[in-house]
C-alpha cells in the first residue's frame, strides 16, 4: 500500500534531520527535496523489514541514507557481527560487503542473509583464498594462523583464530605460538609487528600479501603537507594503512575506535586516511567537527543502495542469498568463536 501524504513528509523531516550535515557530493548537504525523494523509499523497506521479520545490518562505510534510513545495525565488522550472531531475526541483510553477509551466516545459519549486491567483493578478502592459505600453512606448520576478519569464509575454516582490527594486538598477544601466520593484510600485519615490538612481545609475524585499496593509497608526505596547512590538525588512521602513515598518525583504530577518539577529541581539524562513509557518520553524530577531506570511498560498499535492499527483501535473486557448506561453516565459526573467547569485552 502507498504511503500516505503524511507518513512521506514525516519520513521526510526525519530523514533530514539525521543527514543535514553530511555532505552528499562536493559543496552541497542534503536539502528538503533530496530526502522527500528517498522518504516512499525508505518508508517501503522498512514496512517490509516487519512484514518479512527482517533486521538490516549496516557498516560504517555504506551510503548515509542506507545508515540512517533503514539500518536497523550500523557499525563495524567486529560489532555487526556481534548483531549477527545475536539476531532472532528469519532475514538478516548486509548492507556491506560479501564477507561480511558470509560472516553473519557463519553466526546465524537458521537465518536467510542477504547482500544487495554480491559484486561488492572487497581487495583484501578477495586476495587469498582457502586453497593458498593451505599452502601457505604447509610452509609454516609451526604458526598460529590467525586471520582477519575481512577474509573468506574459506579462509575463516583454515584459521585457528579470526581477528579484527581492534583486538588484533590482544589476541595475537595471548597465542601461546611464537610464530605467527597472519593473513590476508599484508600492511595491518606491519603495523601489528611493529606495535607488539612496541609492547615488548616477541612474536615472529608472517604474512600473505592483500591490500586494502582504501586504505594503502595514503602517504606520509600527504599528512605533512596536511600539517602544514591546518595547525592543530588530528590525524586518524586505520591499521590497514601504511606503517609509514600509521607513524604519523595522532591515533590509529579500528573504525569504532576512531569514531570515539574524534568524539572524545578536541581539535580544529580532523584528517580521516580512512573510507568517507566514516566520515559521514561523524558528521551526523559529531556535526561540531570539522573535516578537511582526505577519505577514500570504497567502490565495493558504494555498490549498495536503497533500492537494491527493497529487491532483495520482496523477491531475493539467488546470488544474492548467502550459502555455505555446514562443514565449512562450522569450521569458520570455530576461528570466530575463539575470537570472542580471547576477546570478550568490547575491543573499542
Amino acid at each position: 500500500m502507498p504511503a500516505t501524504d503524511h507518513a512521506v513528509e514525516a519520513e521526510t523531516e526525519r530523514l533530514l534531520r539525521a543527514l543535514l550535515h553530511v555532505d552528499c557530493e562536493p559543496g552541497r548537504q542534503w536539502n528538503y527535496e533530496a530526502c522527500r525523494r528517498l522518504a516512499p523509499l525508505t518508508l517501503e523497506i522498512n514496512a517490509l523489514k516487519k512484514e518479512k521479520d527482517a533486521v538490516i545490518l549496516t557498516h560504517s562505510y555504506v551510503a548515509p541514507e542506507i545508515i540512517y534510513g533503514v539500518g536497523d545495525f550500523k557499525g563495524d565488522s567486529y560489532f555487526l557481527s556481534l548483531k549477527a550472531r545475536e539476531s532472532k531475526a528469519k532475514i538478516i541483510v548486509f548492507a556491506g560487503v560479501v564477507f561480511m553477509g558470509e560472516t553473519a551466516k557463519i553466526l546465524s545459519p537458521a537465518a536467510t542473509v542477504l547482500v544487495p549486491d554480491r559484486g561488492s567483493g572487497c581487495s583484501l578478502a578477495d586476495s587469498l583464498t582457502g586453497d593458498q592459505l593451505r599452502q601457505l600453512k604447509a610452509a609454516y606448520p609451526d604458526a598460529a594462523v590467525v586471520c582477519y576478519i575481512n577474509s573468506t569464509a574459506d579462509v575463516k575454516a583454515e584459521s585457528d583464530v579470526c581477528v579484527t582490527s581492534g583486538n588484533v594486538y590482544d589476541i595475537i598477544a595471548r597465542l601461546p605460538q611464537r610464530r605467527v601466520l597472519f593473513v590476508p593484510d599484508r600492511l595491518m600485519g606491519d603495523n601489528v609487528r611493529n606495535e607488539l615490538k612496541r609492547r615488548g612481545i616477541d612474536k615472529e609475524i608472517i604474512t600473505s600479501d592483500g591490500t586494502c585499496i582504501v586504505h594503502d593509497v595514503f602517504d606520509a608526505q600527504s599528512v605533512a603537507d596536511a600539517r602544514a596547512r591546518f595547525p592543530g590538525l588530528r590525524v586518524v588512521a586505520h591499521p590497514e594503512c601504511t606503517p609509514e602513515v600509521a607513524a604519523v598518525a595522532d591515533f590509529v583504530g579500528s573504525t569504532g575506535a576512531m569514531m570515539k577518539y574524534v568524539k572524545n577529541t578536541t581539535a580544529p581539524y580532523f584528517l580521516m586516511l580512512t573510507e568517507c562513509g566514516l566520515v559521514s557518520r561523524l558528521q551526523v553524530e559529531a556535526p561540531e567537527k570539522n573535516f578537511i577531506g582526505g577519505c577514500r570511498l570504497c567502490p565495493y560498499m558504494k555498490l549498495n543502495s536503497l533500492e537494491k535492499i527493497r529487491d532483495a527483501l520482496v523477491s531475493p535473486r539467488p546470488e544474492q542469498i548467502i550459502t555455505l557448506d555446514e562443514d565449512l561453516r562450522r569450521r569458520a565459526a570455530h576461528s570466530i568463536e575463539r575470537m570472542f573467547a580471547l576477546a570478550p569485552a568490547d575491543p573499542l
